[in-house]
């Protein structure tokens, strides 16, 4: 008697189920040829983070890793269609927000957006300096009134941020996080991850910055950073991406803040200097072999700390995971 051949409905059944996979985060980011921010920062941090980046080009920065030069925007239609063909495919679980390029980069975005208002979204306020007066008055103003109200952390320096939030503050200190977080909050923001706070005379704490998420009723957590000597490119972005990453995996606010903030730390330490202006990041810190220059627990200085050497620097070698 002859075996019957077995049908597709047999084989489904013997099938090794796929597995899961990781949760997605869209980025609306620029080009940013040096890595050290941009879609190119955010794509790596995201995938250090375990989750898988969907970058949208919302504009072509010119920089070097000490300075940007000018932007190209990205027409707003472009943005838009970018977003929307992988969004009919994919499923996201959280949204992270950069440069926009420009005022009506900032309205695609928002309209976007607005298709998914239970998305969890991470915005980084970054300075554009390298805007003229009109484009970037126009680039904040967008900003403020399109993409806070759908905002649920805004991630940004305190400088930066008292700018943008209370460009009238006239105080002999710079604001609290809870009086920039009232602000954003008035512009429908949810709570503000407020970076680079300098603590002069606290006791116990001189040499650090802290870091505080807060909501307009109060500070809720932070941590405090010991400052670096370097100066560094990407950081705020590294920070947002990667709490972007934590929320879209399910994490509670409080806890990825910690998370990412720790993450952030670690990625400083073991940063490096690829060119001749600041150092960058090192999303992938965890991936060093053991024993090599800047991986935690070596007693070596940091990367960061170390004088620019004469001469060509011999690249590191391959990445293992271990």
């Amino acid at each position: 008697m002859k075996t019957p051949e077995p049908t597709a409905t047999d084989l489904s059944d013997t099938e090794t189920p796929e597995p899961a996979a990781p949760a997605c985060v869209m980025s609306f980011n620029a080009s940013d040829p040096s890595g050290a921010g941009g879609l190119a920062g955010d794509v790596a941090t995201i995938a250090a983070m375990g989750a898988h980046a969907l970058p949208v080009v919302t504009a072509i920065v010119l920089r070097d890793t000490a300075e940007v030069f000018e932007s190209h925007e990205i027409e707003a239609d472009v943005i838009v269609e970018q977003a929307r063909s992988i969004l009919e495919d994919v499923t996201i679980a959280a949204w992270k927000v950069g440069f926009l390029g420009s005022a009506e980069g900032v309205a695609g975005v928002a309209e976007v957006l607005s298709d998914y208002p239970d998305v969890p979204l991470v915005a980084y306020l970054s300075a554009v300096s390298w805007l003229d007066e009109d484009d970037q008055q126009a680039y904040l103003d967008a900003f403020r009134e399109l993409i806070l109200p759908a905002t649920e952390v805004l991630v940004g320096n305190q400088q930066t941020l008292t700018d943008v939030l209370l460009p009238d503050w006239d105080g002999e200190r710079p604001p609290s996080a809870r009086e920039l977080a009232i602000a954003a909050g008035e512009l429908g923001a949810s709570y503000v991850l407020v970076t680079g706070i300098s603590l002069p005379g606290v006791k116990g704490s001189e040499g650090h910055i802290d870091n505080v998420l807060a909501s307009p009723q109060g500070a809720i957590t932070g941590e405090k950073f010991e400052r670096f000597e370097a100066s560094f490119i990407g950081a705020g972005e590294t920070l947002a991406a990667a709490l972007a990453s934590l929320l879209a995996s399910g994490q509670d606010l409080h806890l990825a803040v910690g998370e990412a903030l720790s993450f952030l730390d670690q990625a400083l330490d073991a940063g490096f200097r690829p060119g001749m202006g600041q150092v960058i990041p090192d999303r992938f810190f965890w991936a060093l072999p053991e024993g090599e220059e800047g991986e935690p627990g070596d007693e070596s200085e940091p990367v960061p700390d170390l004088p620019k050497a004469d001469g060509p620097e011999i690249p590191r070698g391959p990445r293992r995971i271990h």
